[in-house]
C-alpha cells in the first residue's frame, strides 16, 4: 500500500481526506439502508448492499484504493441499470474514485498499517 501512495496525507489534508470519506460513506450506508427497505427484487439491491459494505471499509480507511475502486465502479453499475435520478450515483462513483487515486489519508486504518514506520534508535 505505501507504494501506491507517497505520503499518507495529515494536517488539513488528511483532514480534508477524512470529511471525505466520512460524508460518502454515510450517503453509501443511508442509501443502502433505503434501498434494503424498498419493495424492489433481491437481484436489484445487490449493488446498494455492495455499496453499503464497502462505505464502511471506507469510513475506516481500510483498503481504500481497492474499496474506492469497488465503489466507483458500483455506483456506475447504479446509475447505469436503475432508472431513478443517476447523480447521487455519480457523485458518488466520483468521490470513491478520487479518494483511490488520492490515498486515505493520515487518520485511516491502511495509513497505521501500511504507512512510514518510525524506527527509534
Amino acid at each position: 500500500m505505501q507504494r501506491l501512495f507517497s505520503n499518507f496525507a495529515d494536517g488539513w489534508p488528511g483532514a480534508g481526506l477524512l470529511l471525505q470519506r466520512i460524508l460518502t460513506a454515510i450517503l453509501l450506508v443511508r442509501f443502502g439502508i433505503i434501498d434494503l427497505t424498498g419493495e424492489s427484487s433481491f437481484s436489484s439491491k445487490i449493488p446498494q448492499v455492495v455499496g453499503a459494505c464497502a462505505g464502511i471499509l471506507f469510513l475506516l480507511g481500510l483498503w481504500t484504493p481497492i474499496v474506492g475502486a469497488l465503489i466507483a465502479v458500483t455506483e456506475l453499475w447504479i446509475a447505469i441499470t436503475l432508472v431513478r435520478d443517476p447523480w447521487i450515483s455519480i457523485v458518488l462513483a466520483t468521490l470513491g474514485g478520487t479518494v483511490a487515486t488520492i490515498g486515505p489519508g493520515a487518520w485511516s486504518i491502511d495509513a497505521r498499517l501500511f504507512g512510514r514506520k518510525h524506527i527509534e534508535a
